[in-house]
């Protein structure tokens, strides 16, 4: 597949109708032209055409009629499939932390004490009382949640004032290990509820994907998770995770071979890109006057491209346009990237998550099955 680079300038000269200059025995006309007639022109008549340019040209040409191609493809399995099955008319999508097991309300707080223990500080036990009190006043932030903490009893003698940061980065560190350990054990079970979900799914035709590709506490973790649905269960289901993200359509495009699958996405993401920038300059200058060292986070970009590729790939793997795929999330990023693109999603509330608002959710439960969620319900929530 051919790849090319190009100024964001050349994209827009490229898009929509564009003025064009052209020169016919010394007679100068100005004329809008088609984008495609230009970008033609651009690349064969013009002082400005570049090889750059007319592989770019040839290379959307040849994305745009393999994007064709797939839509009369799919359109007619679709329309075939659902006169003969109505319940294909959607598809679901499952993230795994929060939907398939609430992970922090079963493992966080003993993972933070088999973290105390290892470390050697017997004194730091964090009771369920304790736990939620601190939860609840550090919004479930974990580095407040140690500083409030130690503040309240002490820290301990051998971490000096300047030593604070990277106490906390190990403290943190080893309860992910924890964490990780006891959610592969056979200690935690899944949320009530969700095997007879996902197993009314199936037996109703709607495809089930469950997404394991941008999970919080990594790909293995969520797989771990995944496999205490038996192997019957998951042989019903597609699961999603970076390699099959990357192998996707949409993931070589985006991460194979640098090419957005569509130009305003790619202008989305070069302002995204400029606006970050420009956030980090004027945060040094005041931390400069302020003789302070500011550092931003610009990973936010990032993971939200990535998890909306998660959900791009899901809906190419089932087979079903992606407004008529439905994200049954625990997470807000996920809510976050369902909205950019147009996936409907329902919110399946945890302990990380119960006190947020989604207003972009088509609904949010609190469980599986009963008055909660069921897929008799979702279909009638998709209709009304």
């Amino acid at each position: 597949m051919e790849t090319a680079t190009y100024p964001i300038s050349y994209a827009l000269r490229l898009c929509g109708g564009a003025t064009a200059t052209t020169t016919t025995n010394s007679t100068s006309t100005t004329a809008k032209l088609p984008h495609h007639v230009y970008a033609k022109r651009l690349c064969t008549n013009s002082l400005l055409a570049s090889p750059t340019i007319y592989h770019f040209y040839s290379f959307t040409r040849k994305i745009n009629k393999r994007l064709q191609s797939d839509r009369l493809i799919a359109n007619a399995s679709l329309q075939d499939t659902s006169e003969s099955n109505p319940s294909q008319k959607f598809a679901l999508l499952l993230e795994v932390e929060g939907v398939l097991m609430d992970v922090y309300r079963l493992g966080n707080r003993q993972a933070f004490n088999v973290a105390f223990r290892k470390l050697g500080l017997d004194c730091a036990n964090w009771t369920e009382p304790v736990y939620m009190d601190l939860v609840r006043k550090c919004a479930g932030d974990e580095e407040r949640m140690l500083i409030l903490y130690f503040n309240r009893i002490g820290w301990p003698t051998s971490v000096a004032t300047n030593e604070k940061g990277t106490f906390m980065k190990n403290v943190l560190g080893e309860k992910k290990n924890a964490l990780d350990d006891l959610v592969m054990s056979k200690a935690f079970s899944l949320r009530p509820g969700v095997e007879e979900f996902i197993d009314d799914a199936c037996e109703e035709g709607v495809p089930v994907v469950i997404l394991t590709a941008y999970s919080i506490n990594g790909e293995k973790v969520a797989r771990s998770i995944v496999e205490k649905l038996g192997t019957d269960r998951m042989s019903k289901t597609k699961i999603v995770g970076d390699d099959e993200v990357k192998q996707s359509f949409y993931g070589q495009l985006v991460f194979g071979k640098g090419v957005s699958s569509s130009l305003d996405e790619q202008l989305a993401n070069e302002v995204s890109k400029a606006a970050s920038a420009e956030r980090q300059r004027i945060a040094e200058e005041v931390a400069s006057m302020l003789k302070l060292k500011v550092e931003l986070n610009n990973n936010s970009t990032e993971s939200s491209q990535n998890i909306v590729a998660a959900l791009r790939a899901g809906a190419e793997y089932a087979g079903v346009p992606i407004y008529k795929c439905v994200l049954v999330a625990g997470s807000q990023s996920g809510v976050a990237a369902a909205e950019r693109i147009g996936m409907p999603c329902v919110v399946l509330r945890s302990s990380s998550t119960s006190r947020a608002e989604f207003r972009s959710a088509v609904a949010v439960m609190d469980g599986f099955g009963g008055a909660d969620l069921s897929i008799s319900r979702l279909r009638r929530k998709l209709l009304s």
